[in-house]
């Protein structure tokens, strides 16, 4: 498989380093060449060059990749190099890295990104999975953002201890996959029996969290989840006041100034602004 990363820094080195392990064909993006000697990246290739330019894109022969990531530490630039690399250049896979998590609403396929990696998202879901017990816990949102992983630890007072897999009328977008038992990892069956401290794992669309959140909370009925109310989407961005990019590249790996390329990247771009609000940005 070849993989183009654009920004060779402390997080791109680090993708080629696992990808190259794994005998994938990588080629990194980066504007200084001085990375190249102190990345100690072995196998790699590498194209010196603004990856906001189309010009760039085009030498690295980016219609031949399978996958793209935007690794850089600029939220707009890793945006504006997702959206080349999808509709410039039809790639199939785009991986935009999520610096500032304000700006998470925005890696989406409105801009060319099939997966966002929003690392302090992670890191909080982590910290909140090893403490947060009778509490939906968000650990991965995929399908750019219409699906998600998440977890929930049964309490030892819940309502749901005792009943089977099959007597819980769990929501309809919600598919329960995995229980973790003393740590071992059991495939869920209907006649599994939910014990105090299991923690559940689910497959669900986001609309439907609130629903499956309702259906675990020990005010609710045994055994039946609430449909009163569709959940709502409250707290995710929404695409009234998007904003679209001005084409300037600035951050890890890249330089800043105005792009052509990128700037009439932003007309194809689903945005009511003229430029992106930079105060939004502070990756």
């Amino acid at each position: 498989m070849k993989v183009v990363i654009v920004g060779a820094g402390s997080v791109g080195s680090s993708i080629a380093r696992e990808l190259l392990a794994h005998k994938h064909e990588i080629l990194l993006i980066d504007l200084k060449p001085e990375v190249i000697g102190r990345s100690g990246l072995r196998g790699a290739h590498w194209l010196v060059g603004d990856a906001c330019e189309l010009s760039t894109l085009q030498d690295a022969k980016l219609e031949d990749a399978d996958v793209v990531v935007s690794a850089t530490g600029d939220d707009k630039v890793n945006l504006v190099v997702s959206l080349l690399a999808k509709t410039e250049f039809g790639i199939g896979r785009t991986v935009g890295r999520v610096n500032n998590p304000k700006n998470d609403w925005m890696f989406n396929d409105s801009w060319g990104v099939d997966v966002a990696v929003n690392t302090p998202q992670l890191m909080t879901a982590l910290v909140e999975e090893a403490v947060e017990i009778g509490d939906l816990v968000r650990l991965l949102t995929l399908q750019t953002g219409v699906s998600s992983i998440v977890e929930f630890t049964v309490p030892h007072d819940s309502h749901a201890i005792g009943l089977t897999v099959g007597d819980i009328d769990w929501p309809e977008d919600s598919t329960l996959v995995a229980i973790l038992r003393d740590q071992a990892p059991i495939t869920p069956s209907r006649d599994d029996v939910i014990d105090g401290g299991d923690e559940l794992f689910f497959v669900t669309t986001i609309a439907a969290e609130n629903q499956l959140r309702e259906l675990l909370s020990p005010g609710s009925s045994e055994g039946h989840g609430s449909s009163e109310g569709d959940a709502s989407n409250e707290g995710h961005g929404s695409s009234e006041g998007f904003s679209s990019g001005d084409g300037q590249a600035s951050g890890e790996g890249q330089t800043t100034g105005a792009s052509p390329q990128a700037g009439a990247t932003a007309a194809v771009a689903p945005a009511t602004a003229d430029q992106l609000d930079d105060d939004g940005f502070d990756g």
